[in-house]
């Protein structure tokens, strides 16, 4: 065969090559498309459903439905979807979530005035209105009782609630007093003792220790330190000049 001849042959050859690469390549790209579109869908809409209903047409979808909470509607009878998401319409894969509100129908339930109860008698009350208490939060509140409501929300008579749940804010006890514990150390423990009883505080243990050119009965250390925190219950311990 001449050199012309063979050089048409590998050229025959190359050209058959590209073709093959290409025709592999053109495929390969085909069927990656294929892949990542062949299992989307078009998110129906589910709102008005029954949750039955929006169960098993999202199943049947592949998709994994969970009810995110349960509200009054005044559009939607009980336990229709009132809303979902992702919306009507969006592009889903299967085993994606979709999330939905389900309705309880329209409001039915004017809230009570808790305010004044005790958080046992608000509990109750809310349970046989058909609320629950869905959280509870304490503060020190002057003038009041321990374990007493002094606030809710939703607020008493209000009847467009979005949810059978009310929250409440109870009062916990008074705290007593609180001082910064002066420096007593160098004053005569008669004249602190005496002052300090004064101020409803007691005086415990008293250590006598020697001490040099310190006049007898000074107080050399003291228990709380100075600038701890105290209060009208109390009870000091002093070391004193022997």
């Amino acid at each position: 065969m001449s050199l012309r001849g063979q050089i048409r042959k590998l050229f025959r050859l190359f050209l058959l090559f590209t073709v093959l690469v290409a025709v592999a390549l053109i495929s390969a790209i085909t069927t990656i498309r294929v892949t990542i579109h062949g299992h989307q869908e078009t998110m129906p809409s589910l709102v008005g459903m029954t949750l039955e209903a929006a169960e098993r047409a999202a199943g049947n979808l592949g998709l994994i439905m969970k009810v995110e909470d349960k509200v009054y509607s005044a559009q939607q009878p009980a336990n229709q979807i009132v809303s979902q998401e992702p919306p009507a319409g969006t592009r889903i894969k299967m085993g994606q979530h979709v999330h939905v509100l389900v309705s309880l129908g329209p409001p039915r339930v004017a809230v009570p005035n808790l305010v004044g109860s005790s958080l046992r008698a608000a509990r109750i009350t809310a349970v046989q209105r058909g609320l629950s208490v869905a959280s509870v939060a304490a503060l020190p509140w002057p003038g009041t009782e321990a374990d007493q409501v002094v606030a809710q929300d939703p607020p008493p008579s209000t009847a467009n609630v979005h949810t059978p749940t009310i929250s409440l804010l109870v009062s916990l006890s008074e705290e007593p007093p609180a001082y910064v514990c002066p420096n007593l150390t160098g004053q005569p423990l008669v004249r602190v003792r005496r002052e300090l009883e004064k101020a409803g505080m007691k005086v415990g243990q008293i250590t006598p220790i020697p001490a040099e050119n310190i006049p007898k009965g000074n107080i050399l250390f003291q228990n709380p330190a100075p600038g701890s925190k105290i209060g009208p219950e109390t009870v000091f311990s002093f070391q004193v000049a022997d």
